[in-house]
Protein backbone atom coordinates (compact mmCIF):
# COMPACT_ATOMS: atom_id res chain seq x y z
CA UNK A 1 0.00 0.00 0.00
CA UNK A 2 1.28 3.46 -0.86
CA UNK A 3 2.14 5.27 2.41
CA UNK A 4 1.78 8.68 0.76
CA UNK A 5 -1.81 7.91 -0.23
CA UNK A 6 -2.57 6.48 3.21
CA UNK A 7 -1.13 9.53 4.95
CA UNK A 8 -3.17 11.88 2.71
CA UNK A 9 -6.33 9.89 3.39
CA UNK A 10 -5.71 10.10 7.15
CA UNK A 11 -5.09 13.84 6.93
CA UNK A 12 -8.30 14.34 4.95
CA UNK A 13 -10.36 12.24 7.36
CA UNK A 14 -8.86 14.06 10.37
CA UNK A 15 -9.79 17.39 8.84
CA UNK A 16 -13.31 16.18 8.15
CA UNK A 17 -13.65 14.87 11.71
CA UNK A 18 -12.52 18.25 13.04
CA UNK A 19 -15.14 20.03 10.94
CA UNK A 20 -17.84 17.64 12.11
CA UNK A 21 -16.86 18.09 15.76
CA UNK A 22 -16.75 21.87 15.39
CA UNK A 23 -20.21 21.71 13.86
CA UNK A 24 -21.46 19.59 16.76
CA UNK A 25 -20.05 22.07 19.29
CA UNK A 26 -21.72 24.95 17.47
CA UNK A 27 -24.94 22.96 17.23
CA UNK A 28 -24.90 22.29 20.97
CA UNK A 29 -24.24 25.96 21.70
CA UNK A 30 -27.33 26.62 19.61
CA UNK A 31 -29.20 23.95 21.60
CA UNK A 32 -28.17 25.66 24.85
CA UNK A 33 -29.43 28.95 23.47
CA UNK A 34 -32.70 27.44 22.24
CA UNK A 35 -33.38 25.68 25.55
CA UNK A 36 -32.84 28.85 27.60
CA UNK A 37 -29.57 27.82 29.25
CA UNK A 38 -27.76 30.93 28.03
CA UNK A 39 -30.23 33.17 29.84
CA UNK A 40 -28.33 32.45 33.07
CA UNK A 41 -25.05 30.87 31.87
CA UNK A 42 -22.58 32.49 29.50
CA UNK A 43 -19.77 30.61 27.81
CA UNK A 44 -16.87 32.58 29.26
CA UNK A 45 -18.18 34.79 32.06
CA UNK A 46 -20.38 34.42 35.09
CA UNK A 47 -23.99 35.40 34.65
CA UNK A 48 -26.79 34.56 37.03
CA UNK A 49 -25.15 31.15 37.18
CA UNK A 50 -21.56 30.04 36.61
CA UNK A 51 -20.06 30.21 33.14
CA UNK A 52 -20.09 27.08 31.02
CA UNK A 53 -16.29 27.06 31.25
CA UNK A 54 -16.43 27.18 35.09
CA UNK A 55 -18.76 24.17 35.11
CA UNK A 56 -16.44 22.31 32.73
CA UNK A 57 -13.39 23.02 34.89
CA UNK A 58 -15.13 22.06 38.15
CA UNK A 59 -16.30 18.67 36.88
CA UNK A 60 -13.51 17.77 34.43
CA UNK A 61 -11.93 15.15 36.70
CA UNK A 62 -15.17 13.71 38.13
CA UNK A 63 -16.05 10.46 36.33
CA UNK A 64 -19.66 10.55 37.54
CA UNK A 65 -20.27 14.18 36.63
CA UNK A 66 -21.77 13.64 33.17
CA UNK A 67 -24.80 11.69 34.37
CA UNK A 68 -25.24 13.95 37.41
CA UNK A 69 -25.06 17.15 35.33
CA UNK A 70 -27.46 15.80 32.69
CA UNK A 71 -29.98 14.98 35.39
CA UNK A 72 -29.56 18.37 37.07
CA UNK A 73 -30.12 20.17 33.77
CA UNK A 74 -33.52 18.48 33.59
CA UNK A 75 -34.43 18.45 37.30
CA UNK A 76 -32.69 21.59 38.59
CA UNK A 77 -30.32 21.97 41.52
CA UNK A 78 -30.02 24.15 44.60
CA UNK A 79 -26.92 25.27 46.49
CA UNK A 80 -24.31 23.73 44.22
CA UNK A 81 -22.77 27.13 43.37
CA UNK A 82 -23.65 29.06 46.52
CA UNK A 83 -27.18 30.08 47.40
CA UNK A 84 -28.42 30.13 43.81
CA UNK A 85 -31.09 27.87 42.42
CA UNK A 86 -31.10 26.44 38.92
CA UNK A 87 -34.72 25.59 38.19
CA UNK A 88 -35.65 22.42 36.34
CA UNK A 89 -35.82 22.69 32.58
CA UNK A 90 -38.81 20.65 31.41
CA UNK A 91 -38.02 21.55 27.79
CA UNK A 92 -34.84 19.42 27.79
CA UNK A 93 -35.10 15.66 27.31
CA UNK A 94 -32.49 13.04 28.26
CA UNK A 95 -30.75 13.00 24.87
CA UNK A 96 -30.56 16.80 24.80
CA UNK A 97 -29.18 17.01 28.32
CA UNK A 98 -26.50 14.47 27.37
CA UNK A 99 -25.59 16.62 24.33
CA UNK A 100 -25.42 19.71 26.52
CA UNK A 101 -23.15 17.98 29.01
CA UNK A 102 -20.86 16.81 26.17
CA UNK A 103 -20.72 20.40 24.94
CA UNK A 104 -19.86 21.63 28.45
CA UNK A 105 -17.16 18.96 28.82
CA UNK A 106 -15.62 20.02 25.50
CA UNK A 107 -14.91 23.51 26.86
CA UNK A 108 -11.18 24.02 27.36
Amino acid sequence: MNTHVTRRALQASSGLLGLLLAGAVQADAALAQNKGCMTCHHAERKGIGPSVREVAVRYRSDPGAAAWLARKIREGVKGNWGDGIMPPNPHVNEAESARLVAWIAAMK
